[in-house]
């Protein structure tokens, strides 16, 4: 038999005893009594709590317990003489992780911790599995991810962390809401997936008998709502890509897009600067933060790189002289810049050398503005230079954090850019964005002047939480099967 096959079975011994004196292992409770939080602070008054044991401790007539709700951690001090009969009983068959209610006046030990002299107490919930010891000790860490809520019992950091995104995503859509916008339900759930170059996951509607698709970006709904006139429209919500994982990537992510009717890509900078700083100061006190081992300072106005000078710069690559795909990927090959990468579209090579060669190299925050055309097909075109889009990307530490650009509203260079970007997959591209019929005419009802702008909140929680792997900021990150 092993230990914790004995454990357990010890702990169904007990189940049955609390069972033999006419008690109930999991009975029904309604507390109305005060938080561990509440009751610290209520010294020399009578208190009811309840929550998890997360310590026992003494022999005898004296025994001590940690009890911990969500507000925190309290001492419970047990005296045979203050407890009756019954309940002296039930502390016997008490293990660390059950859960109990208890009763007394909150008083100081002798050692002067806080703590409950506990005249009353009833068992609420019998765990019969036991907590690990040493949870940072196990070698295999995706049991970390797998039992989530041992994690969270455990492990207190983590328990932080999640808190903390909770508290970022009430801080981000109170700034929205505070600005004017209107947050909006979009189908996760659509006929045709868009507004991204990703893989969808694909179901299959019986009752249509028709292929539907989880969604992968949020934009062309939200957009749609602008021309039905929510000129400020927000959602907070799931995507889903159908695509690999790695420390910055999961299937399942969240997401925060939101569009601005009469805005342009450069006020959506400042906003971003004003919604960061404001957030950054509320978690941090103050601008400046270590994420890595790198400290980053988010104070002051960013500065803004052009993604050509970035190229010019990095690379000597002028790409307003290479600017097509047969003279662009003649330039690579001669300098052996993307050996062993098969990609098609002089947007994707343009993004893979940016990728590989430039990105990395940024610590941030730096805004890259102003990229080629052919790079995304849902962009505005700059008046000054029809080869560039206006649209920006704020880079950290080699990682993308955000995405925004000005919007194309034309519908007729709309569909022409669809149509450019879908015949890349004739010549085995992967990376297109499909046509959608509807959106285009939606378009011919007019959209007005609009900025749109999308993050990523795992990325930005784990930067704040100074966490290296999206894993560690997902509650439920997706795992392969426990075999």
């Amino acid at each position: 038999m092993s230990r914790l096959d004995k454990i357990q079975d010890d702990r169904f011994a007990k189940i049955e005893a609390l069972q033999a004196r006419g008690l109930a292992a999991y009975p029904s409770y309604n507390h109305t009594g005060q938080t561990v939080g509440e009751a610290r602070e209520m010294q020399d008054q009578e208190v009811s709590v309840a929550g998890r044991l997360m310590a026992l401790r003494g022999h005898g007539k004296l025994q001590f317990a940690d009890l911990r709700d969500m507000s925190g951690d309290i001492q419970l001090m047990l005296r045979a003489d203050s407890l009756s009969e019954d309940d002296w009983a039930v502390l016997e068959l008490l293990d660390v992780g059950d859960f109990v209610a208890a009763q007394g006046v909150v008083g100081m030990s002798q050692r002067g911790e806080v703590s409950v002299m506990v005249s009353g107490l009833q068992l609420l919930t019998k765990s019969v599995r036991p907590l690990p010891d040493k949870w940072h000790g196990l070698t295999d860490v995706e049991e970390r991810y797998r039992q989530r809520y041992v994690d969270l019992i455990v492990n207190d950091e983590v328990r932080q962390v999640m808190l903390t995104r909770t508290k970022v995503v009430t801080m981000l859509r109170s700034i929205l809401d505070r600005k004017g916008f209107v947050e909006m339900e979009t189908p996760v759930l659509q006929p045709l997936y868009g507004g991204a170059a990703a893989q969808p996951f694909v179901t299959h509607h019986n009752a249509l008998d028709a292929d539907f698709y989880m969604r992968i970006s949020d934009e062309l709904y939200l957009k749609r709502l602008v021309v039905g006139g929510i000129d400020k429209v927000y959602e907070m919500s799931k995507d889903f890509r159908n695509e690999g994982f790695s420390r910055e990537h999961n299937p399942e992510f969240t997401m925060l897009e939101f569009y601005w009717a009469y805005a342009d890509y450069d006020r959506l900078m400042q906003f971003t600067e004003e919604m960061w700083q404001e957030i950054i100061q509320e978690i941090h006190g103050g601008l400046e933060f270590t994420y890595q081992g790198q400290q980053l300072n988010f104070g002051g106005t960013w500065p803004r790189m052009r993604f050509a000078d970035l190229l010019k710069e990095k690379l000597e690559l002028d790409i307003d002289q290479v600017s097509d795909e047969v003279s662009l990927k003649q330039w690579i090959e001669e300098r052996n810049l993307l050996s062993g990468e098969t990609l098609v579209g002089y947007g994707s090579m343009l993004d893979e050398l940016y990728k590989k060669h430039i990105r990395p190299e940024i610590v941030g925050p730096v805004y890259v503005t102003d990229y080629p055309a052919e790079m995304l097909p849902l962009a505005k075109r700059l008046a000054d230079d029809p080869s560039k889009i206006g649209t920006f990307q704020l880079v950290i530490m080699g990682s993308e954090y955000l995405k925004a650009y000005n919007e194309l509203n034309d519908p007729v260079d709309q569909r022409a850019r669809w149509e450019e970007d879908m015949a890349r997959s004739e010549q085995g591209a992967d990376d297109y964005q499909v046509l959608d019929e509807d959106y285009i005419r939606a378009l011919e009802y007019g959209m007005p002047p609009t900025a749109g702008w999308g993050m990523g909140i795992d990325r930005f929680v784990a930067l704040l939480t100074n966490q290296a792997t999206l894993k560690d900021v997902i509650l439920f990150p997706t795992m392969r099967r426990e075999e």
